[in-house]
């Protein structure tokens, strides 16, 4: 495989201006990254800082509704609630032993700015986040976090002014202040080497997952399922899979947002409705028109609001290892409910795509099958968005 790229999709399509921090990255990645020290450094601070391991959870009422195990990832209970300190704290490091003293970072529902700034403040950084005005709007308790820990918040009111808008200015932003500044990409897109480091930072997921299954029933899953925007959590955990020849066997399941799913509004689900292009220095699957002009998305969820998707993840399609579904907004706001109502566990509405479609679709899964969702972070920054979509509703999703 050519380095940088996995299958067609990959590379690294920015301006002359990024190559050298991202030459300077890739060094970094090679020669920091694996060294004993830094390692062990990193996996203290997962440890005693960000509470690993997660504990994998059997949810035990609704396994006997479905006719089979569910279990779930449980990355809502690591420090700042969500997946994304796995990856904060590795780039945090990596930052600091490259002689940067600051990191910028973009964020959409919100959960990778908390963690990017509790990172920051952990490792002796500061910090700036970009975040899109509707999702400032949106997210306003994450926007409260991130400032308490130090960092700067940015709202971004150009284009839709979500996500997308986001990366296109911290990516500008890195090009005026690469010397002293590492951009903390948050998930597993972007331009090489970003889509490998995210995830060998967030494969710590699939590694215990796969050693909590086999110490709790004796073998592998036969499923894995996780939601898909850029892609971080998903290729987190399908990561050890796919790299385990043993564990061919095992589905697994990525799940994207179809937005509302009525005709003609947006949605954020590139692998199943777009077409190859670019996007933010990769070469992927995104939301085009027949112009190449890159299309508005819209999810409920604030997290998956994206147009594109890690690169690896439109490889792993091609290839027809992992398949990749869509779940809609009722949907996920459902199984938001019937999570919180049934386990006690408050999803992310992230999260409860991919549960989402678990719930909805048993069928899918032989009687006494074991399946495990990565529930990528915690539901409390959701409440006021379930709550006026279910008063659009009519009190009902």
């Amino acid at each position: 495989m050519i380095k940088g790229y996995f299958g067609a999709f990959g590379g690294q399509f920015v301006p002359e201006l990024l190559i050298p921090p991202l030459r300077e990255l890739e060094d970094a990645c090679a020669n920091l990254l694996p060294a004993r020290d830094f390692q062990e450094e990193l996996g203290g601070l997962l440890r005693d800082f960000a509470g690993r391991p997660t504990p994998l959870t059997l949810c035990g009422t609704l396994s006997l509704e479905l006719g089979f195990s569910l279990w779930i990832k449980r990355e809502d209970l690591l420090h700042t609630g969500a997946h994304k300190m796995n990856n904060t704290l590795g780039q945090a490091l990596l930052a600091k032993r490259m002689g940067k003293s600051r990191l910028i970072a973009e964020t959409g529902a919100g959960q990778h700015g908390v963690a990017t700034a509790a990172a920051a403040a952990r490792i002796g950084l500061g910090c700036a986040v970009y975040m899109g005005a509707e999702d400032v709007e949106r997210q306003s308790s994450n926007v409260e976090r991130m400032k308490f820990l130090g960092a700067e918040v940015i709202a971004v009111r150009s284009g839709s002014r979500t996500l997308k808008d986001a990366i296109n200015e911290a990516l500008r932003a890195w090009i005026v202040e690469q010397a002293d500044t590492h951009y903390c990409f948050g998930t597993a897109a972007g331009p090489h080497p970003f889509p490998t480091l995210v995830r060998d930072l967030q494969a710590v997921i699939g590694v215990e997952a796969k050693a909590q299954i086999r110490e709790r029933i004796g073998r592998l899953p036969d499923a894995v399922v996780a939601c898909v925007g850029g892609g971080s959590n998903a290729i987190g955990i399908f990561h050890p899979f796919v790299a385990d020849t043993q564990a061919k066997e095992v589905r697994l399941i990525g799940v994207e947002a179809g937005g509302s799913g009525e005709p003609g509004c947006a949605n954020s689900a590139p692998i199943n409705l777009g077409r190859p292009g670019v996007l933010h220095g990769q070469y992927s699957m995104l939301l085009q028109d027949a112009h190449g002009q890159v299309l508005p998305s819209q999810s409920v969820s604030a997290g998956l609001d994206y147009p594109g998707v890690g690169a690896e993840h439109a490889y792993l399609a091609s290839e027809g290892r992992a398949e990749y579904k869509i779940v809609y907004d009722d949907a996920a706001v459902r199984a938001y409910l019937r999570l919180s109502e049934k386990e006690g566990i408050i999803p992310a509405l992230e999260s409860s795509h991919a549960l989402a479609w678990v719930l909805d679709n048993p069928q899918a899964f032989a009687q006494g099958a074991q399946v495990i969702v990565n529930l990528s972070g915690r539901g409390d920054k959701d409440m006021g968005i379930v709550a006026r979509h279910l008063r659009a509703k009519g009190g009902a999703a």
